[in-house]
């Protein structure tokens, strides 16, 4: 794969012509693009879950007060029933995924049980769910307008409430979410 066309630590912001009820109006992070296909997170869809709720669910203790109102979120349509954690520091989970130096996306049970334990990662974003593409189909999907794509900053994922997140990444690219048109075209 092209090294330019690699998306991994990108946010894919769903322009205004994507019309897929599960993409539209959505910021995607994508944790890791390559030539067999792409896989990230929806930030920007709550699924009305907190943190302490999901853990009550999976029989673990949260000794962790200021992670309990985090809100969980709806990743993608791909395993929703399991739990996908994005997380600063990296650390070294059972199942992660380095998505950078500083942080990772973990699916095994022992990151959200040091989490209980009041121990864990300094910055999490949970979600039950995930986005995939297979080899081409991302790239496709960019050639043809549906998604804008912007180096992600983190800090819209970790500090900014979720309604806040899609205006936040189109001002990365120093768009306001009012210039977007659902027509498209190319030069």
């Amino acid at each position: 794969m092209d090294n330019a066309m690699n998306f991994s630590r990108h946010f894919l912001i769903a322009m205004p012509s994507l019309v897929d009820p599960i993409f539209s109006r959505a910021l995607t992070f994508v944790c890791e693009h390559n030539e067999h296909g792409a896989m990230g997170v929806i930030v920007n869809r709550p699924l009305g879950m907190t943190l302490s709720s999901l853990f009550e669910q999976i029989d673990i203790e949260l000794h962790r007060p200021d992670m309990g109102a985090l809100s969980v979120h709806f990743g993608g349509p791909v395993q929703t029933d399991r739990g996908f954690v994005l997380h600063t520091p990296l650390g070294s989970w059972q199942s992660s995924l380095a998505v950078s130096d500083e942080m990772g996306l973990s699916t095994s049970r022992d990151v959200l049980q040091a989490l209980g334990d009041g121990e864990g990662p300094d910055q999490v974003f949970l979600t039950l769910g995930y986005a995939g593409w297979d080899a081409g189909q991302l790239e496709n999907e960019i050639a043809q307008n549906s998604w804008l794509t912007v180096e992600a900053d983190p800090q819209i994922i970790f500090n900014l409430p979720p309604e806040a997140r899609y205006a936040a990444a189109l001002g990365l690219l120093g768009i306001d979410i009012a210039m977007l048109s659902k027509e498209a075209g190319h030069a």
